[in-house]
């Protein structure tokens, strides 16, 4: 019975975050870049944090090929 619940929580949580992220106008267009990826992602997870004034940036960086 609990792990029903909480299985169903997660769920909203992500998808208030979704909605969260398509009202920031993010799935517009594909990211560009890892971090717009990355901030997407972060925007998700926060779910309905989005809502209380959490505006999450992630910046990432990408390994470069070793010469």
């Amino acid at each position: 019975m609990f792990r029903g619940a909480l299985g169903i929580l997660v769920i909203l949580w992500l998808v208030l975050g979704v909605v969260a992220a398509a009202q920031r106008g993010y799935f517009r267009e594909p990211p560009e870049r890892c971090s717009q990826a990355a901030t997407i992602a972060v925007v998700i997870v926060t779910g309905p944090l989005n809502y209380l004034g959490v505006n999450p940036r992630m910046g990432c960086e990408l390994p470069q090929p070793s010469p």
